[in-house]
């Protein structure tokens, strides 16, 4: 506990707030959010993203590890990410998905997956980095692009509970025979406690789950049902949604693990185009990544 205390301080408690709140904005708040958005003078809709770097430059500098290259990158990369997205909804309004919107989730995607940015941050303090390159995407593609049918909206129905909780329900008999017989998880007794189990999904929710149901499904197979279909859509964003777990929890391949993600994503996906809702995707995926992180791992 006391080793977590030590980066609690005003300057990153302050960065936290500036990371989350575009976030939580226009997950709350998704109509009002755009209409602010696209009120704005042409300039500074393409620009503001760059205040990104903000946070960057407050942990950092309080913790003395500050560098100029990185300031730029966390400046220019959401900028740039906004002008891309622009130019797409200007030639391809419909939206069928335009070079653009892949070239955006590709960057997104590997510098996330293979933690091109960690190093910019000190120790322990790198889950700045995919919140604010998720802070860049919500921007660039909800409020820039206005790509619809992503279901970024967390204001909760009964409804996506049941989706979500219904293919957590399908999910799991097919994850314990295929997870205990491949040695990838292992079931072990103990109950943790309510407070425990609460506080795990709340987590697990928030900044796990949302960050990578709005872009494999929000994003990448939403834009992948206008090229190829539902069927075809669902399957591939799976199958990346499994190899972008390779390198977790292991140095090497780690190929249990992709093969219970990609089985996992085709529920994902079937929660999120039931009603083409972040918020079903995301109970399912929470709630499957709970119980092994609790009861599994």
């Amino acid at each position: 506990m006391s080793e977590a205390l030590q980066f609690i301080t005003p300057a990153n408690v302050l960065a936290a707030l500036l990371t989350l709140i575009p976030f939580l904005a226009v997950a709350f708040f998704p109509q009002r959010m755009a209409e602010r958005v696209n009120a704005l003078p042409l300039a500074f809709k393409l620009l503001g993203p760059a205040l990104l770097c903000i946070p960057y430059i407050l942990v950092t500098t309080s913790a003395r590890d500050f560098h100029w290259e990185w300031c730029a990158l966390y400046a220019a990369l959401p900028a740039c990410i906004a002008v891309l997205l622009w130019q797409a909804a200007q030639i391809d309004p419909e939206p069928r998905g335009d070079w653009r919107d892949f070239l955006t989730l590709v960057t997104l995607g590997l510098a996330v997956d293979l933690r091109w940015f960690e190093a910019a941050w000190p120790a322990h303090l790198a889950i700045f980095s995919k919140i604010l390159l998720l802070d860049a995407g919500i921007y660039g593609f909800v409020l820039i692009r206005r790509l619809d049918g992503t279901g970024f909206d967390l204001r909760l129905r009964l409804h996506d509970a049941a989706i979500g909780l219904r293919e957590a329900a399908f999910y799991t008999p097919i994850a314990l025979t295929l997870g205990l017989t491949l040695g990838f998880l292992h079931a072990h007794r103990s109950w943790p406690g309510l407070a425990m189990i609460a506080g795990a999904w709340i987590f697990t929710f928030f900044f796990i789950a949302v960050p990578e149901e709005l872009f494999f499904r929000g994003w990448l197979q939403n834009l992948l049902e206008r090229r190829m279909g539902r069927t075809l859509a669902l399957l591939l964003t799976a199958a990346l949604f499994g190899l972008a777990h390779f390198n977790k929890r292991t140095a090497g391949f780690n190929w249990r693990y992709v093969v219970l993600a990609a089985v996992a994503g085709i529920f994902y996906g079937r929660a999120w185009r039931s009603n083409r809702r972040v918020g079903a995707s995301a109970i399912t995926h929470a709630t499957i990544d709970s119980i092994w992180s609790l009861w599994l791992r």
